[in-house]
């Protein structure tokens, strides 16, 4: 099995998403590379021996010794993760600062970003997001996208290395007719779950709350029912793209600390 790729900046961020990926890595029956940026500050001898022995210190902190493999390198954060993603991984997980995005010594970055210029599935926590031995849940919004068959793989991926429940989920707003490509996906979706044997129901959720978007409505969703993750596209649909990022950055980031799967 291909390993997990987890980004580190060496804060408590970077603590939590390890153990998620080193939780991901147990399920999966594989193990994890850790991967650092260096700094400019770092990009010395001495900054790169700090380094090191920080990223050593954060796998035994995290019980990761023999299981996660340090990976040190130079250049842009956001360049530099991009092209380790598109090497032998299975996944990636990194976690987020907040609304402004991942952040590594002083340097912000918007989270989509780097989701965006990911070869591979990548799982967004945040320091709250509490690490579960089992993800029971995976909520799966549908989407107009023109294409959504790399987020079924990964969700795919993740339900049966949890053994979860899938629940493809639909905002039913009142007086309002979903686009001809919205129903085809969810058609898609749920008949790719029942070919794969995963788990799963169909959620068609009535609009209750005043939101021109759908993260608010999907968190509250996903919240109430104990999700253990939200798989969104990365891209942003023509159908809702003058809103999208903004909702997806919503998501990334949302109060109930879910764990947000993109591909």
């Amino acid at each position: 099995m291909k390993d997990i790729l987890c980004t580190t900046d060496l804060t408590l961020v970077s603590d939590n998403a390890l153990l998620h990926a080193l939780g991901l890595a147990d399920r999966m029956g594989s193990k994890v590379t850790l991967l650092h940026v260096l700094g400019r500050k770092e990009r010395n001898p001495a900054g790169h021996a700090q380094a090191e022995a920080a990223l050593d210190e954060q796998i035994a902190r995290t019980q990761g010794t023999g299981r996660a493999t340090p990976l040190l390198m130079e250049g842009d954060y956001v360049d530099r993760i991009a092209e380790e993603t598109a090497k032998d991984h299975a996944f990636m997980v990194v976690g987020t600062h907040g609304p402004h995005g991942l952040r590594q010594n002083l340097f912000g970055a918007n989270i989509l970003k780097l989701v965006r210029r990911s070869a591979i599935p990548s799982l967004v926590v945040q320091e709250k997001s509490p690490v579960r031995p089992v993800l029971e849940k995976i909520i799966l919004p549908v989407a107009g996208h023109s294409t959504i068959g790399k987020l079924i793989d990964a969700v795919c991926l993740l339900a049966r290395a949890h053994a979860a429940e899938v629940h493809v989920f639909q905002l039913m707003r009142p007086n309002e007719q979903p686009s001809d490509e919205l129903l085809a996906n969810k058609l898609t979706m749920l008949q790719r779950l029942k070919d794969e044997n995963i788990r799963h129901v169909e959620v068609n959720e009535p609009f209750t709350e005043f939101s021109v978007g759908f993260a608010g409505p999907t968190i509250t969703y996903a919240n109430k029912v104990g999700a253990g993750a939200i798989a969104i596209m990365a891209h942003a649909s023509d159908e809702y793209r003058y809103i999208a990022d903004a909702e997806k950055e919503r998501l990334l980031t949302n109060d109930a600390f879910i764990p947000v799967l993109c591909a």
